[in-house]
């Protein structure tokens, strides 16, 4: 007897730095399994942890949520999966998974925030009843199972264009429709591009099938921001909901508590000036109860390192961004208060009028001319121009899952 019902099914890793994208491969399975009489109730991509070692590009999963027959939609997504996954790269290893709803909400958030293992996505699958495989090494299941279990307490959308998948050269859209779309849209869509550094953000270089991506608030806004962009003619198109743009990724903790591969939001004190480093990078310390972590700006982040280069010590911040390589990669910041910037100067002499020099260490100052002494230097207090307040990196270096600030923040309190 055939089995009608409702279910999920989750696909990750067909995709490789050569080609393919398997959102391309989400889209293209929708079109079957709707030609083949299955009704299609949700369509999601799934980003996990943006630190994954073996990821492509954004680390998304896709899950379709569909009414039909489950054996015979997973016998059509695991076709599809061998007639387009790029098997060749080493690192590609597909996993398909249908279940008949989220398998595990834990399993999605350790996926998103953590790492988790093959061993614990077969183990999880086989006690859930679900149908699943994966090929060569089975990586897949991890992102496939995970998408499956995906719950969205906060979502966005984004309409996703497509080129043939073997189309390899340029693409061909017009800039200026592009810088249209963002202007007639915004702010309920975001980072199709980067206004103050006149960049295209949404037009990827990559090569796989992705023809651009308008991210925003609702369908009908991104079919909008769809409708101004001009250019060569998409062979599909897609709407996911999506957990970008929302900060999923981020675990509330302490600096005491950071682990490497994570991403974090973390409440402390500015406890070193800002330094510019070999190669633009922008670095500071970060102090809370004791401990201190290395926060960086890095040159992608272009001007949101003009702000880093303002902080100064004893400003009370929060920062966001992932922990790698023992310093926190910064996405966004928020000062909460800021501490008084003096300018030191040697005191004046009282009687000559001339600026002191230093005495030796610790010896205070020393008037050259009539030998006048002073144990302090002369304080100017600067007006500090950074004001309280979300900031955040340009669109050309927001990470997927990095919430952006047009969609409202609120200010950190203590």
């Amino acid at each position: 007897m055939q089995i009608v019902s409702i279910f999920r099914i989750g696909i990750d890793d067909t995709d490789s730095p050569n080609g393919m994208c398997t959102t391309y491969l989400g889209a293209v399975l929708c079109d079957r399994l709707e030609s083949e009489g299955f009704s299609i109730s949700g369509r999601f991509l799934i980003r996990l942890n943006p630190n994954a070692k073996h990821k492509t590009r954004g680390n998304a999963a896709v899950c379709i949520e569909c009414t039909g027959d489950r054996k015979k939609a997973f016998d059509i997504a695991c076709g599809l999966v061998e007639e387009l996954a790029e098997f060749d790269c080493e690192n590609t290893n597909p996993g398909v998974v249908v279940s008949d709803g989220p398998v595990s909400e834990d399993f999605y958030f350790k996926a998103l925030r953590d790492f988790c293992t093959i061993e614990e996505a077969e183990e999880l699958l086989e006690k859930s009843g679900s149908l699943y495989r994966g090929w060569k090494i089975k990586r897949g299941l991890i992102g496939a199972a995970a998408a499956v279990s995906a719950v969205l307490p906060d979502f966005t959308f984004e309409l996703l264009a497509y080129r043939d998948h073997r189309q390899k050269g340029i693409r061909c859209v017009d800039k200026s429709s592009v810088f249209l779309s963002e202007e007639m849209t915004t702010p309920h869509t975001w980072d199709s591009v980067d206004t103050k550094n006149r960049v295209v953000v949404c037009v990827p270089h990559t090569p796989d099938p992705v023809l651009y991506g308008i991210r925003g608030d609702s369908p009908e806004w991104v079919l909008k921001g769809g409708s101004y962009i001009a250019g060569e003619i998409p062979v599909r198109k897609m709407i996911y909901q999506t957990n970008q743009g929302t900060d999923a990724h981020l675990i509330d903790a302490s600096i005491a508590e950071i682990k490497e591969g994570r991403s974090y939001r973390l409440s402390g004190t500015v406890s070193s000036a800002p330094v510019t480093g070999t190669g633009g990078h922008v670095s500071f310390e970060l102090e809370d109860g004791g401990f201190t972590v290395r926060c960086m700006a890095y040159e992608p982040t272009k001007n949101f390192r003009d702000i880093v280069r303002e902080l100064r010590p004893g400003d009370r911040i929060l920062v966001c961004g992932s922990y790698k390589g023992e310093s926190i990669n910064l996405e966004k910041i928020c000062i909460d208060s800021l501490a008084e910037d003096f300018l030191i100067k040697p005191p004046l002499c009282g009687s000559c009028k001339r600026r002191m020099t230093s005495a030796g260490l610790n010896k205070g100052y020393k008037c050259r001319i009539c030998g006048a002494r002073e144990a302090e230097p002369e304080k100017e207090v600067l007006k500090r121009t950074l004001k309280p307040g979300w900031y955040e990196v340009p669109p050309v270096a927001r990470r997927h899952l990095s919430k952006p600030l047009v969609r409202g923040m609120n200010i950190i309190t203590d």
